[in-house]
């Protein structure tokens, strides 16, 4: 009999725009080193979507947004590797306040804001993913690495 396998990791991810800019957050940590994506995380056991997408965009940058100023725009479901899949609910700030900052300095080596039309070669493939399906406007779900 096989082993059951591991749940989905499920992450949030906030887009934060300000006109036809964008932030993104250059990995410091293991998975994705010095490759870019949006301020995102884990969610906790017991959290709604939106409030986790919410609490993730204020550790990582101190940018405050009720979990009801997040609209949910892209979901995407990826295998990260045979044994990890994860799915990413991508959520755009529609309302937002302060002035994002590193908060997390030992996981995040540098918050910068890029063009919308200029963004960086490497971002990260899952929120790649979200972010292309979301500025592409090609539906709400994106399936990838499968």
């Amino acid at each position: 009999m096989n082993p059951r396998p591991a749940q989905p990791v499920i992450d949030t991810h906030v887009l934060l725009r300000d006109g036809d800019k964008l932030l993104l957050s250059r990995r410091g940590g293991p998975y994705g080193y010095g490759r870019w994506h949006m301020p995102s995380g884990k969610l906790d056991r017991g959290e709604t979507l939106s409030g986790g997408a919410a609490r993730e965009l204020w550790e990582e940058t101190g940018v405050e947004v009720e979990p009801g100023h997040l609209r949910l725009v892209q979901v995407v479901h990826h295998r990260q590797s045979e044994g990890v899949e994860r799915i990413g609910f991508f959520f755009e700030a529609t309302d937002w306040e302060g002035e994002p900052v590193n908060r997390e300095p030992e996981k995040c080596l540098g918050l910068r804001w890029f063009s919308v039309y200029e963004l960086p070669d490497d971002v990260i493939e899952c929120p790649k993913e979200g972010l292309l399906g979301y500025l592409e406007g090609s539906g709400g779900l994106v399936e990838h690495g499968w």
